[in-house]
């Protein structure tokens, strides 16, 4: 006899007395936890996940989901989770999926920084009365100015991306996320005067129509990757890496491919989406630079090109590269960066986080005096305004957000994205849980989460005494450490607090 000795990890609480058996919490939930029998409610414990979809339209606040309160002897060493692991892979012989970002005990570095301020030598800036600058413009700069002979300035200037404020919207591939989600976050670049980025599922026919502010992404692949998808785009982003997976490729369970991914990423539908490891055509920089100008050429070196990687221990060697590839703009993404599936020892135990990786990085561009060649985005859990303001200061000219954008939309960090059931409508394709999640509510809710960040962004440059984003890019004396060691303030360029 078979033995299961998993325990549920949440428990699904019910008030009887307010309950009014209206069966709401069974209409509402995908993964079918709850059930009515003999006009009785039930819940089976096992299958909740925690998205707190039941909880969110319980008319009456009938329902609560709490942590199972059942444990495991005490031991340092063995872990409940790591148990709890061993427990499913010796049952079932798999690779476990995970998603979302890594949720362990790793520092976060972007707690351990404090913001510095103005006082009284170097006064503060009223934002509501003086001018802010926050406009970003992403690509590589000329190393100097040139003039003809007459004296005019010669337009030496390569494609930039104009940005109202140094944030985009991250790669989330459509299958990975709805149409819905996909609807929301073009319509929210568009009004925002930022740029959503496609990930490597291809670009839906529908949404061509923003392509002024969209990056599409080409990855080892090469899903949706054809003529009019790249010219249809803002910049295109070549995925050599991603934080959550350093060093494998994508997968994309087949029941996501349904006929309407299958025709955009062309591939055959129910197939599962599996992009290779490495570029089959990328085995050294030289490779990479092969593809940079061939992108290039094919859209008449009139966008930008992007190279996103994983944030590595050998990450600042790794960018010198690409700068020196002819790519315009390096995204980096951290060890705590989001993803639809991942294998979870991967997620959670490869990688480095993004605040050292950015540090170091154009620490190094500068000392190589190669800075101004390409712009640098940071990614890997950009979780706040103060977030993005710490890491223009260590260097980077703008950030990607993925998982604070997928809460904007609903998203309550459940990590099934995998399972294809999002009960919020996000990471599913199944179009009775797509049609939850309204495009125009989903824009909206982006719209005001971005502006309320640009409100504080603003706030926190004038606190510095800083009216321009220009001036706190790689302005680390702008920032202080607290709880952090010599090494870990050295690789940061950082002083402690107090200093």
């Amino acid at each position: 006899m078979s033995i299961d000795f998993l325990y549920p990890e949440y428990e699904v609480v019910r008030n009887e007395r307010k309950c009014t058996v209206c069966r709401l919490c069974v209409s509402q939930c995908s993964n079918g936890v709850h059930r009515c029998e003999n006009g009785v409610m039930l819940s089976d414990d096992a299958r909740c996940v925690a998205c707190h979809r039941c909880v969110s339209f319980c008319p009456t606040g009938a329902l609560k989901i709490v942590k199972s309160g059942h444990v495991f002897r005490e031991n340092a060493n063995w872990k409940p989770e790591t148990i709890t692991d061993v427990y499913r892979q010796a049952g079932s012989g798999g690779v476990l999926l995970s998603s979302m970002g890594a949720p362990g005990g790793i520092p976060v570095y972007w707690d351990r920084i404090l913001i510095g301020a103005s006082q009284v030598t170097n006064p503060s800036i009223d934002p509501l009365r003086e001018p802010m600058e926050t406009r970003t413009f992403l690509g590589a700069k000329p190393a100097g100015i040139e003039r003809d002979s007459d004296g005019r300035l010669v337009d030496n200037l390569p494609p930039q991306l104009d940005l109202d404020l140094p944030i985009l919207f991250s790669a989330m591939s459509y299958g990975s996320i709805s149409y819905n989600a996909h609807a929301s976050l073009a319509r929210a670049a568009e009004a925002l005067g930022i740029y959503y980025n496609t990930g490597e599922g291809g670009l839906h026919e529908d949404f061509y129509r923003y392509g002024k502010n969209t990056i599409v992404q080409v990855a080892s692949g090469r899903f949706g990757v054809h003529k009019s998808y790249l010219d249809a785009a803002a910049a295109i982003e070549i995925k050599i890496g991603q934080g959550a997976k350093p060093g494998i490729g994508g997968h994309l369970p087949g029941a996501k491919i349904t006929a309407d991914v299958s025709r955009t990423r062309m591939i055959p539908e129910g197939t599962d989406a599996i992009s290779p490891a490495p570029h089959h055509d990328i085995y050294s920089i030289e490779d990479l630079r092969q593809l940079v100008y061939s992108l290039k050429e094919a859209t008449e070196y009139k966008k930008p090109v992007i190279v996103k990687v994983a944030a590595v221990h050998n990450i600042a060697a790794i960018a010198s590269g690409i700068a020196r590839s002819g790519a315009d703009i390096i995204a980096i993404d951290g060890y705590r960066g989001g993803t639809g599936a991942a294998p979870a020892q991967i997620r959670d135990n490869v990688g480095i986080p993004v605040e050292l990786a950015l540090a170091s990085v154009d620490t190094r561009l500068r000392e190589e005096g190669i800075r101004s060649r390409v712009s640098v985005i940071a990614g890997g859990s950009i979780r706040s305004s103060a977030d993005v303001i710490k890491a223009v200061a260590l260097g980077a000219d703008a950030v990607y957000i993925g998982t604070a954008a997928l809460l904007a939309l609903g998203c309550h960090l459940c990590a099934s994205c995998h399972s294809g059931k999002c009960n919020w409508g996000i990471a599913t394709q199944r179009p009775e849980l797509v049609a939850r999640l309204d495009p125009d509510e989903g824009c909206r809710r982006l719209v005001n989460l971005v502006t309320a960040w640009k409100h504080e962004i603003k706030e926190m440059m004038g606190g510095m005494g800083i009216n321009s984003i220009e001036a706190l890019r790689g302005n680390r004396l702008m920032l202080r450490g607290v709880g952090l060691c010599d090494r870990e303030l050295a690789i940061l360029g950082i002083k402690h607090a107090g200093e």
